[in-house]
């Protein structure tokens, strides 16, 4: 093997983008990989892996970094590193910032905070109409242009069915993405969790599981009628698990992803009114939870991502129909779906790394998630064994609302490397350089 500058050695060196699963050693060079297999020679930084799995970068292709407009509660360099804390090397941003991400001045102005902050990658996603206000289409070809991977009003589903049509015509000259919050606002208007049972006892408003399967059912009809690449976000009920896998076995071009708390949490968990368990979609029935983690095991669901929605601590303190949606999770994704669905056998390590990297990475068309010669060396080092207890105060990103505080996880990241530079390690890792 060609010479090298870092070597990840003794590793379990998953790569599911070549079908790899063994010990072996990651060279590095320049900024890219040279090769997995034994390793000879030395180079100047070693790390050593024993014990560990070593992985493509992890990509999470929906999250919240509230930059530009909300810098109190996050910012791209906070969250970027929350992300490499977790394991995250590549991130993709929604655009729903103030101002929203949705011209091409806002597209380069992502790139160059990320590359201020110099952590990990960010890509980011433009808004699909103007100020994300569901009616007249944004400069979509000029965000192409500035680097935009995706399209999306994430945040506010886009109930205008003419919109949807023109937006989906549109991005697919481009050969791009459409990322849909798939809740039609009528149905779901002023509710905060999840419609039932559960919210009648609570005196809460609920959001009907109809309201995301409806949006889904028109989408899909748009999306194979003009052939545009279709993607829904985070998915939470039976039904749209069922409506996505009807729809991939007619042919559409449809894609979904999953986040952790729709896997691990259901709506019991409202009955404290703690408010860092209002997100949206809101937490489901456990039948909604069972139908999500079968729509991972059949490949229904394609990627696994965090929706990370930093909130400030006096907005949360609101009382629970008031305050915000969203919760913080970069920082603890990893064991979590390592919990839900490794541990339970639904998956092996194999399968769980590829829904987090090389799939996002071929959802979004970005050329990441793999450990391929000459690929960018973008790698994560975690131990599957190791145990450690979540504490929010010691968080990287700025906000803690995080519904996880005090968990005992199984899975910890102990090393991040992003284009060959490693940024981010834990002290007890046997690194010399």
């Amino acid at each position: 093997m060609a010479n090298a500058e870092l070597i990840i050695r003794n590793g379990r060196v998953i790569d599911p983008s070549q079908g790899i699963d063994e010990t072996a050693d990651v060279s590095i060079a320049d900024g890219r990989i040279v090769g997995v297999g034994k390793a000879d020679g030395g180079a100047a930084e070693v790390i050593d892996a024993a014990g560990q799995i070593v992985c493509p970068g992890l990509i999470d292709m929906h999250v919240h970094l509230r930059e530009p407009g909300q810098e109190d509660e996050e910012t791209i360099a906070s969250g970027a590193a929350a992300a490499v804390a977790g394991g995250f090397t590549s991130v993709a941003c929604m655009p729903n910032t103030d101002p929203s991400l949705d011209t091409e001045a806002m597209i380069e102005f992502v790139y160059r905070q990320a590359k201020r902050a110099g952590l990990c990658n960010v890509f980011p996603i433009g808004a699909i109409t103007k100020g994300r206000q569901g009616g007249e289409l944004a400069e979509i070809g000029q965000m192409v242009r500035a680097g935009a991977v995706a399209f999306s009003d994430d945040g506010c589903g886009i109930s205008n069915s003419s919109v949807m049509f023109r937006a989906m015509q549109y991005v697919r000259m481009f050969g791009k993405l459409v990322i849909q919050h798939c809740e039609d606002p009528d149905l779901a208007a002023g509710g905060c969790m999840n419609a039932g049972v559960m919210a009648m006892r609570l005196g809460l408003p609920g959001i009907p599981a109809m309201a995301e399967e409806m949006m889904i059912q028109r989408d899909v009809l748009i999306a194979r009628h003009t052939g545009t690449r279709y993607h829904v976000a985070h998915i939470s009920t039976a039904g749209a698990v069922q409506l996505v896998r009807e729809a991939k076995a007619k042919g559409a071009p449809v894609t979904t992803e999953v986040c952790p708390h729709h896997l691990l949490l259901t709506e019991e968990k409202v009955a404290g009114y703690d408010t860092n368990y209002k997100m949206n979609p809101p937490l489901r029935s456990r039948a909604d939870v069972d139908a999500c983690l079968d729509g991972v095991a059949d490949d229904t669901i394609d990627c696994l991502v965090t929706d990370h929605a930093p909130h400030g601590m006096d907005e949360k303190s609101d009382d629970f129909q008031t305050a915000p949606f969203g919760i913080v999770g970069l920082e603890v994704a990893l064991p979590l779906f390592a919990m839900a669905l490794v541990e339970s056998g639904r998956l092996t390590w194999s399968r769980l790394i590829e829904k987090l990297t090389i799939r996002p990475a071929e959802i979004l068309g970005v050329g990441k998630g793999t450990l391929k010669t000459g690929a960018d060396a973008d790698v994560t080092i975690f131990d599957p064994n190791a145990e450690w207890t979540v504490d929010v105060s010691q968080f990287r990103s700025k906000s803690r609302n995080c519904p996880y505080d005090g968990w005992r996880l199984k899975g910890l990241v102990t090393g991040t490397i992003v284009g060959g530079s490693v940024k981010y390690a834990m002290d007890n890792v046997a690194h010399s350089g």
